[in-house]
Order: structure tokens, then C-alpha cells, then sequence
């Protein structure tokens, strides 16, 4: 009998040789983390920032407003601005583990590689309406990511060598279906970096009252403009984000810090001790009280890795 030919084991025994234990490993190519689970996970909320995330064992959901994705062996998940999503490994087993290749957008290369290039025409912009997607990664998508990976066993070669390979993952990208959403990321005056900018400054000032016209202020477009991309990009209204935003570092805090209810709800915003436990209620199904209880119970370890910003 012949065995099928498997196009990933080789990128997948490479990489389960870096991360031989669960959770992420940052390696010695700054913008390159593996991660690793070795059982379907709870519900994790996270910050994603900008990368490009190929799933290379299990599969992976990342819910962004009311939308979920589903991707796994062979896809990969581009995001390209920062974003709070729930994020779950749905398939993986000790001797199967979930692995991940977590690839970083370094702006200063993709500009570079940007002024190189012609870059590929976008016929339907829809499909990037979103900051986040998947799709298939090409055959040359993924020769590049392994390539990059074997630097691993070859520290000398990654000052020289993995700064190319990087470009050449961003290009295989930006030549793909998600070029319009990569080729966003760099252009200063893309509706995804002018969202962007006002993403930043709202997570820097989530505990203040919103001012919708001060954030589209900041984004540099009409306040009409501004909510019409802001939802578009991010599946979410501004006041649905800041209160994700809230809502995850009160949980934070609570969890790590060791906070009590009603001083972690001030510390983010809240005003009212019941709307805060409302809106927690809502959004994780149970009271702060009883939700941190059982994490601390039964998740701590698990959770608090989940609790920190987080790549795809």
C-alpha cells in the first residue's frame, strides 16, 4: 500500500522539536513563535495582534464580534490590525497536538518589500472587509515557512537569511487572496491603519467614557466614515470594543492581580458595581465572582496564559 504524501509533516516534526510542551515559545527568529496544545481548549479571550498564523496539526476557531472562523492543518490566519477575540483549539490529542506557526508582521520589511514589488491587483476588496481571515496556504506559502523554520537548527544563517525568508512569506501572501488585507497593514492611509490608530488609542483609554467623535478624530475621517469601517473591519461597534476591552482586563486583574469585583470594575471604567457584574455576566455566562472561582479552581495555569496579548 501506498502512503498518501503528507505536504506538512516535515514542517510539523520541525516545529514539535521547538515546543515539546504546551503554550507558546518564542524562538530565536524575533518574530517567529510556535504554539502547542495537546487537548481542545476552554474558550480563551485574547488579544491578537497583527501576524500570519499557519495551523500546521489539530484545528482552531477565533470568534471576532459574532462571527467565527474555523480553520486548521493547511490554512492560515491573517490578522492585520490588533483585535480581542475568543479563541479555541477544537481538535488535538497528546499524540496529535495542535501546532501553530505564528509569524509577526514586521512593518518595516513589508514596506520595504512593498516598494520592490508590483503589487497584485484586488478584484473583490468584500473579501477583506474584515481584519481577520483564513484561507488555504499555497504550496510556495508553506515551502517558505518550513525554510524558515530550519534556520532553527542553523543560528548563524538567521541574521542573514531570515529577513529574506520573512519577505518572501509576506509576498507569497500579499500574491494570495488576502493580498488587500496584508497590503492595508503598510499604507498609511488605508482605512485598516486609520481603524487601527483609533484601536490604539481606545486600548490605552478604555477606562475613559467614549466619545465616538474623539476616536474619529483621532482616525482622521467623518464620524460617519468612521463607524461604517470601524464595524466593518472589526465585526463590532466602538462601544461593543471598548467594552470587550474592559471586560477582559477586569478579568485580568481579578485573576492575576487578585482584584475583588467591585474594585476591578472601577479600575476599568465601571461606575456601577451592577452594570459591571451584568455586563460580565453576559459576556463570560456567569457572575465575576463564580467565573473567577472555577478559573482559579480549576484553569489557573491554562487561563492566565490565555489572559496575556496573544498571536493567531
Amino acid at each position: 500500500m501506498t502512503l498518501a504524501f503528507n505536504p506538512y509533516q516535515e514542517i510539523a516534526s520541525t516545529a514539535a522539536r521547538f515546543v515539546t510542551s504546551d503554550g507558546e515559545v518564542t524562538t530565536a527568529i524575533g518574530n517567529l513563535i510556535l504554539s502547542r496544545r495537546s487537548l481542545p481548549t476552554a474558550p480563551l479571550y485574547l488579544d491578537y495582534r497583527p501576524c500570519v498564523a499557519i495551523v500546521l496539526q489539530g484545528t482552531k476557531s477565533v470568534t471576532l464580534g459574532e462571527e467565527t472562523i474555523h480553520y486548521g492543518v493547511g490554512d492560515y490566519l491573517l490578522t492585520s490590525i490588533e483585535l480581542p477575540v475568543t479563541s479555541r483549539v477544537t481538535c488535538a490529542s497528546h499524540d496529535v497536538p495542535h501546532l501553530c506557526f505564528v509569524l509577526a508582521i514586521d512593518l518595516e520589511r513589508l514596506s520595504s518589500l512593498m516598494g520592490r514589488t508590483d503589487l497584485p491587483k484586488v478584484k473583490d476588496s468584500s473579501v477583506c472587509r474584515r481584519a481577520i481571515g483564513a484561507n488555504v496556504a499555497t504550496p510556495e506559502l508553506l515551502d517558505a515557512a518550513t525554510r524558515l523554520l530550519r534556520l532553527l537548527d542553523r543560528p548563524e544563517d538567521i541574521p542573514v537569511m531570515a529577513p529574506l525568508i520573512e519577505e518572501e512569506i509576506f509576498y507569497r501572501v500579499l500574491a494570495g487572496p488576502d493580498g488587500c488585507r496584508l497590503l492595508s497593514v503598510a499604507s498609511a492611509e488605508s482605512r485598516s491603519t486609520r481603524v487601527a490608530r483609533a484601536v490604539g488609542w481606545l486600548r490605552d483609554n478604555f477606562h475613559r467614557p467614549l466619545r465616538i467623535e474623539e476616536l474619529a478624530e483621532v482616525a482622521g475621517m467623518s464620524l460617519s466614515s468612521f463607524h461604517h469601517h470601524f464595524k466593518s473591519l472589526t465585526a463590532m461597534t466602538p462601544v461593543q470594543f471598548q467594552k470587550k476591552l474592559r471586560l477582559h482586563e477586569a478579568r485580568r486583574l481579578m485573576l492575576v492581580d487578585g482584584l475583588d469585583v467591585g474594585s476591578a470594575g472601577h479600575r476599568v471604567g465601571y461606575q456601577s458595581p451592577s452594570q459591571f457584574s451584568r455586563d460580565y455576566s453576559r459576556f463570560y455566562g456567569m457572575s465575576p465572582l463564580r467565573d473567577v472561582s472555577a478559573l482559579l479552581v480549576g484553569q489557573t495555569g491554562a487561563m492566565r496564559a490565555g489572559l496575556s496579548r496573544a498571536d493567531g
